[in-house]
């Protein structure tokens, strides 16, 4: 059994005598409508602050209709998706935009990344999957053979992608995008709802995202929790739209998905080597996009300790937030 653990949590506002005046509207003070659900198989939430409770719930069921939308494109649960259709028979034609611009975004992170980050790594996930999902699965895990058989299938450099066709150039490729899917979707409705006159939302959609600030005027905060004790906040943050450049927030960890009784094998796997990377016990970005976050989150907890920087410096604004084994919490942002 895959267990999945989520580390980001988020904070409740505190009372504030008073709303500053932009935040009432046509003489109505704003209130919180909140959903809950689930989005690419991760406990989701949006909260609008709106003094109309009525258009705030249509906004949100039309966000939750560009989910779903967006989930039947990027989905590896859903066998009729444009990633799964991609999969299944290596070439993907008149795609969806959105796939096409995701995966552009992650095939450069790829090479920034040295191919750290790698789409293509799904042949090496779906390995350790189902070896972990047999009885009496060896704990360290599948065998070298198997790996490197895997391995064959993942290389960033053999995607071919065009704005009317994708293609994988070897048979048994196969991608995924749930290193970067959570935060494109999160901010697909930032910005739509945005769009619509949105100016205080904050969204967690397995990926964070903040507008504006709560109902009572002050800023919305996250808290990210100690891989090693759900009990316990690592650190907390303000997410500050203001500036836009620390409004999202993404956390990866090898807690989150583990393989068997050993916490060593887990879901940040290293197309390197074909294990599971395991420079850090987790890794958190604040970026200006959650796309952003999301990826680098990944990628960081992938590439050697010694790369962070180089990686880094290609996204001046991000800033990510690095648990050593030992139990140290470094801070990095680039050089």
């Amino acid at each position: 059994m895959i267990a999945r653990r989520r580390f980001l949590s988020l904070i409740a506002a505190g009372s504030t005598a008073f709303l500053p005046l932009s935040r009432a509207r046509a003489g109505q003070m704003p209130e919180s409508v909140v959903w809950r659900g689930a989005v690419l198989g991760a406990a989701a939430s949006m909260t609008l602050v709106h003094p109309d409770r009525a258009y705030a719930r249509s906004a949100i069921d039309d966000c939750i209709e560009e989910i779903t939308r967006l989930e039947g494109i990027f989905s590896l649960y859903r066998v009729d998706s444009e990633i799964s259709r991609l999969n299944t028979h290596g070439e993907l034609r008149a795609p969806a935009h959105e796939l096409v611009e995701l995966l552009s975004f992650g095939l450069a992170l790829s090479a920034q990344s040295n191919g750290a980050f790698d789409p293509t790594v799904q042949p090496l996930y779906r390995l350790y999957a189902d070896h972990f999902a047999a009885p009496h699965a060896a704990t360290s895990g599948p065998l070298s053979e198997a790996i490197a058989q895997a391995m064959r299938l993942v290389d960033f450099t053999q995607v071919e992608l065009q704005s009317d066709r994708i293609r994988l150039r070897r048979p048994g490729m196969a991608i995924t995008l749930n290193g970067l899917a959570q935060g494109y979707i999160t901010d697909r409705v930032a910005d739509r709802l945005r769009a619509v006159g949105f100016e205080d939302v904050l969204i967690d959609l397995g990926e964070t995202r903040a507008l504006g600030r709560h109902a009572d005027g002050s800023a919305w905060r996250a808290a990210v929790q100690d891989p090693r004790d759900p009990a316990r906040t690592l650190f907390e943050l303000t997410l500050d739209s203001g500036g836009g450049t620390a409004s999202a927030l993404a956390t990866s960890a090898g807690q989150g998905t583990r393989f068997g009784s050993d916490p060593r094998n887990h879901h940040l796997l290293d197309p390197h080597t074909g294990r599971s990377a395991n420079h850090y016990l987790s890794v958190s970005v604040v970026a200006g996009r959650a796309t952003v976050a999301d990826g680098l989150s990944t990628a960081l907890s992938i590439v050697p300790p010694s790369a962070a920087e180089k990686l880094l410096a290609a996204y001046p604004s991000a800033r990510a937030y690095l648990l050593t084994p030992e139990g140290d919490l470094q801070t990095r942002a680039a050089a």
